[in-house]
């Protein structure tokens, strides 16, 4: 069995399976198809240095080995803070109005991954696999490939990839994108992202577009399709019975006094849908005055990437909006929503979930979004709580039994929330063992498996 070494822009130090504070379902994925296959995780290791030296730190825990690099600040600035997170990161969501074009961001992101693919190239042995992954690594697999590694090298993308007229207005899309046709394979989280993909290759580089989704370009060929990531179903079930996920449960149920709990658990990001949820809220209470007193929204979201000023400014916008609907509805006993900047274990989570009678999920755009299938996954069987879900998430695709609306239209989302609540008990079991069905059968070991047998095919 050929080794797989995986790259990403930061790496997740292994820990034991079911371990307090342990990573996400992708990180135990990935660690486990590295220990199976004795392989190496690289990626910067999210330290500063002066001077870029390209010192290599090997570790191995719990048998997976990881190798890191350290960056200089102007790398970090320009490539990480810069060109991923201040230009790629909002075009790719659609939010070219948001996205920053300076040349300065593309020179670092170019040199990183050069700098990765340096780095990396010399611990490649000829049958290795590589599998690179994410928006931060475009160019790594042509920059590995100009090195003269000939390996197997795939790429997944875990964002949205954005139709061709948006991507146009990057500079130098096209000299983006011919890098990617470097690997052997390209991974998307849905078929929308596949058929715009695709659709740029045809318009724009005149490529050859076979039936099965693969791209022949100047002498090579790449298959391109979507590979839906999932939950480490298992695990996080097992995690729900724990005393942590228990005592949220109990929290959440005695703190809101028998009232209708709705949940949205959401990094702080303009690309999630917040303030549009917070201004649906606000018109569910308008609606439905009488419903005030026997609802409560409660909007988890923990800070992110808050050296950017446009994560700054959504923050300050939420505290406004929050505090807006509460000082117009609230009681001296009671108010219609918490609003709470921090996170929490995904035990913990779970609980959360398990108490909340409606799931709010309707980010603006979203690669796939794994809060919808938690919050599906912590369901109690006998007694489900709902999913209001955006079309425009990748989940949608495969959980068509949600309550599907436009985050766009505040009235729609209310009239969602409504139903939601009001829904049977019978149409609630319905929905959510069809959901639940989905979620268990297609989970992050059979994405994993699913992508490194078409790598290696």
């Amino acid at each position: 069995m050929s080794r797989l070494i995986v790259v990403s822009n930061r790496v997740s130090i292994p820990k034991a399976r079911g371990a307090a504070g342990s990573q996400g379902g992708l990180a135990v994925a990935l660690g486990s198809a590295l220990r199976e296959r004795r392989g190496i995780w690289f990626g910067w290791s999210g330290n500063e240095t002066g001077t870029f030296s390209g010192h290599l730190d090997m570790q191995k825990n719990h048998g997976v080995t990881t190798a890191t690099i350290d960056l200089e600040q102007q790398d970090v600035d320009e490539y990480y803070n810069g060109y991923a997170n201040r230009t790629l990161w909002p075009l790719f969501h659609y939010r070219i109005d948001l996205a920053e074009y300076e040349s300065g961001f593309g020179k670092g992101y170019e040199r990183v991954n050069q700098r990765f693919a340096d780095s990396l190239g010399p611990l490649i042995e000829p049958e290795d696999m590589v599998w690179v992954h994410d928006y931060h690594l475009i160019p790594l697999g042509e920059r590995l490939r100009a090195r003269g590694n000939k390996n197997r090298i795939g790429f997944f993308l875990h964002i949205p990839w954005p139709p061709r007229n948006l991507l146009v207005a990057l500079p130098f899309h096209e000299r983006l994108v011919t890098t990617m046709l470097a690997y052997d394979l390209i991974g998307f989280q849905d078929e929308e992202s596949v058929d715009s993909f695709l659709g740029y290759c045809r318009k724009e580089l005149q490529a050859d577009i076979g039936d099965d989704g693969t791209v022949t370009y100047d002498g090579r060929s790449v298959k391109v399709a979507a590979f839906p990531i999932g939950l480490d179903y298992e695990d996080f079930l097992e995690g729900g019975q724990s005393g942590e996920a228990r005592q949220a449960e109990q929290r959440m149920r005695s703190s809101s006094r028998h009232r209708k709990v709705i949940i949205g658990v959401d990094r702080l990001d303009y690309s999630k849908g917040l303030p549009e949820r917070f201004d649906a809220i606000g018109r569910y209470f308008d609606t439905y005055p009488e419903r005030v007193k026997e609802t409560l929204y409660v909007q988890i979201a923990p800070p992110s990437r808050t050296d950017v000023a446009t994560y700054q400014r959504i923050r300050n916008t939420l505290e406004q909006k929050a505090g807006q609907i509460n000082g117009e509805r609230s009681e001296v006993d009671t108010v219609p929503i918490r609003y709470v900047n921090r996170g929490y274990s995904r035990a913990e989570l779970f609980g959360i979930y398990r108490s909340a009678h409606v799931g709010l999920v309707t980010p603006l755009r979203d690669g796939m979004n794994l809060v919808a299938k938690e919050y599906v996954a912590a369901q109690d069987p006998e007694d489900p709580g709902v999913l209001v879900l955006s079309r425009f998430a990748g989940a949608a695709e495969q959980l068509k039994d949600a309550l599907l609306i436009n985050p766009y239209s505040m009235e729609e989302t209310s009239e969602a929330i409504r139903t939601a609540i009001d829904m049977p008990l019978d149409e609630r079991k319905a929905r959510w063992e069809k959901l639940n069905a989905v979620i268990k059968s297609a989970n992050v070991e059979k994405w994993r498996a699913n992508f490194v047998e078409a790598l290696g095919a």
